[in-house]
């Protein structure tokens, strides 16, 4: 099926790429496409709580968490391992067009709109070129500034595929 406009979309030819942030994958394989480094398994992302001064004494009184665990859905979760810096947005949406086909109708808005959100979120962004990417993309890794608990009481598969 010919995606409408893609050619011509702004960011055709941009590269969505995740930034550092613990993420790791869990679950049983959904739909996906087969493409090195997507499992279609559900993309957890793990980030380091920031409280201030007045909820730092309360998070201790009530023994609250220290990281925030956000599960992806389905969807999210297979556009969260194609944008690993090495595909288009054109290639990104012709891969999640072929998967999901008309549950991501119109592909080429909903797929921005996906990657929006994760933007928005601080956990993604374009770039132009693959090489200006110098940070790392790949699962189970801490990122700089940030302590997250190396014990993790839920189910993971960090294990670094091809295409991470």
């Amino acid at each position: 099926m010919e995606l409408v406009d893609l050619e011509n979309h702004p960011l055709a030819d941009k590269y969505p790429v995740r930034l550092p942030v613990w993420w790791c994958r869990t679950g049983e394989s959904g739909p996906h496409p087969d493409v090195d480094g997507c499992t279609g398994k559900t993309v957890v992302l793990r980030f380091e709580k920031q409280f201030g001064r007045i909820e730092r004494i309360f998070a201790k009184l009530m023994r609250a968490p220290r990281e925030l665990r956000r599960p992806l859905l389905d969807k999210n979760s297979v556009l969260w391992e194609l944008c690993n810096g090495q595909r288009t947005f054109a290639d990104v949406c012709e891969l999640m067009n072929s998967t999901f086909h008309e549950e991501v109708s119109p592909v080429v808005h909903r797929t921005h709109a996906g990657i929006q959100v994760f933007i928005g979120l601080n956990v993604m962004r374009f770039v132009d070129h693959i090489d200006q990417i110098d940070w790392s993309t790949k699962p189970g890794e801490v990122p700089q500034g940030q302590n997250l608990s190396e014990t993790i009481t839920f189910e993971t598969d960090i294990e670094q595929r091809d295409g991470d």
